[in-house]
């Protein structure tokens, strides 16, 4: 979505992959049977319908021309200004920037005389680069929670049993879409609402049901009522105020073996929903856009402003459509209905790049809670810290991906030279492992604690790539916090998955 990323992703990955499906579509097909190499870039598409992913590549390479060059022209004078540019005045050097970037960057240097090429994020939201009329939905009904192929790799062709709606993603019509479960219309109204013609009503009466789901009130009783929604995402309610952290809302499919809530599981307005931080699966679009209509206020943390792969969440939030965004940095404090949300440090997880993120606590009536995310304590001190400013913390939410992603993995198409295979190794973006988890628990003085966010639900599958099994390394690592922090600290913790709801 954000264009300068985008661009960079688009040439060092997406067009890479798909000519190297061309190349081998057979060893494309077969790679995607094989559990062992989920997550590469492999296209999950049958070798019957080469032809349409090699037009799709064609189209792609004509209407993304501009983004293509905007990619080569910034990585390759990012890489000459750092060898060329060594302390001296950089004025001179914006005559010699390529056409793609004149008006789109500043030329800066950190404090040791490194340079860097600056994106004015802003602009590049309001230049060709950024195409709105690419933008489209596709309307489906799911099989099952494995029947999504990976998004990373794997482009969507033509399905005669889909709908694709081609639509920007800030248009008011979405909500009017997605809010037909709080505000059923007829027929008619919907298919004139997706522009269909009257050959398409087979495929639009396959995705409608005229009977209302049956709906949950909103939580109205005394306390605090918490519902775990599956990764990271979890709704905290009191009568007064509702707030959704990392929205990620699984759906039912039509085969579904695993317990779950889902969309009617929430209530009619979500007061605050609150971003940890820009990855996929914390900021997730389909479900962002879904609930639109009933977020009044989307929280996110502000980033650093000086690198290309750390974007702006707000900049893009409002691109879809958001109109009231919060940007909040370390201990910006948010008042709620008797309480108050706080911004919270967030260390690790990021490969050890600068990047927009945030953990949140909660006081709300009378209870505290910290949502730590994929945060990774490398710096007991800093939760020492924020339990001086808050006080003793009664729950804490920490994720435990110890072993995550190399640097390469999510951020290789965007950095200006490839990364050393012995650094892309090393740099993981990692969560707490038990020793790590232990001494988050121990500062905070935390009465009780939740894992969750280990990607372990099927539903997240098609976003992170994970087959999880109960004895690999993040169930020894739970398994190991959970026994030391209750013999140690005589507290329990708890690994949530699919469903779970409790109060306080």
């Amino acid at each position: 979505m954000a264009p300068a990323a985008f661009s960079l992703h688009l040439v060092n990955y997406q067009v890479k992959t798909l000519r190297s499906y061309l190349d081998n579509p057979g060893l494309h097909e077969k790679s995607c049977r094989d559990p062992r190499l989920l997550g590469g870039a492999f296209v999950d598409i049958p070798s019957e319908r080469t032809p349409e992913v090699a037009a799709l590549l064609r189209d792609m390479e004509d209407s993304l021309k501009e983004n293509v060059d905007f990619a080569n022209a910034l990585t390759e004078f990012h890489n000459w200004l750092v060898r060329e540019a060594k302390g001296e005045s950089l004025e001179g050097y914006y005559r010699r920037l390529p056409s793609a970037l004149r008006g789109y960057v500043e030329l800066v240097y950190d404090y040791y005389n490194r340079p860097i090429v600056r994106c004015l994020e802003g602009m590049l939201y309001n230049s060709p680069y950024y195409k709105r009329d690419l933008q489209s939905f596709r309307l489906f009904r799911q099989e099952h929670d494995h029947s999504r192929p990976y998004y990373m790799s794997t482009p969507r062709l033509v399905d005669e049993n889909a709908i694709d709606w081609h639509v920007r993603f800030d248009d008011p019509r979405v909500d009017e879409l997605f809010g037909l479960d709080c505000r059923p219309r007829s027929f008619g109204e919907i298919r004139e609402l997706l522009d269909l013609s009257p050959e398409d009503e087979g495929r639009l009466a396959g995705l409608l049901q005229e009977v209302r789901p049956e709906r949950r009130e909103g939580w109205r009783g005394s306390g605090v009522r918490i519902r775990y929604f599956g990764h990271a995402c979890v709704l905290v309610e009191s009568a007064d105020v509702s707030i959704l952290i990392d929205p990620l809302i699984a759906v039912r499919p039509e085969s579904c073996d695993i317990e779950r809530f889902s969309y009617d599981d929430l209530p009619d307005q979500i007061d605050y929903a609150l971003i940890t931080h820009g990855h996929h699966d914390h900021f997730v679009i389909e479900t962002l856009l879904r609930l639109r209509h009933k977020i009044k206020t989307l929280v996110v943390p502000k980033n650093c402003d000086a690198f290309f792969a750390d974007m702006s969440l707000r900049l893009l939030a409002r691109q879809l459509g958001f109109r009231d965004v919060r940007e909040v940095e370390c201990l910006d404090e948010l008042a709620i209905a008797d309480g108050q949300i706080i911004a919270i440090p967030f260390l690790g997880e990021h490969n050890d790049l600068p990047s927009a993120k945030s953990a949140y606590f909660i006081r709300i009536c009378g209870q505290t809670l910290l949502f730590a995310a994929d945060s990774n304590c490398l710096d007991p001190a800093i939760y020492a810290h924020v339990c001086r400013i808050t006080g003793p913390i009664d729950t804490l939410f920490v994720g435990m991906e110890c072993v995550g992603a190399p640097l390469a993995w999510v951020y290789g198409p965007i950095l200006p030279i490839k990364p050393d295979h012995r650094h892309s190794k090393d740099r993981r973006s990692n969560g707490c492992n038990s020793a790590a988890a232990f001494e988050l628990a121990r500062a905070i003085q935390c009465r009780r604690a939740f894992v969750y966010a280990v990607g372990r639900e099927p539903w997240v599958r098609y976003l992170l790539a994970l087959e999880p099994s109960d004895d690999d390394v993040y169930m020894t690592e739970i398994g190991s916090f959970a026994r030391r922090l209750e013999e140690e600290a005589q507290v329990e913790a708890r690994r949530l998955f699919g469903k779970a709801e409790f109060y306080m």
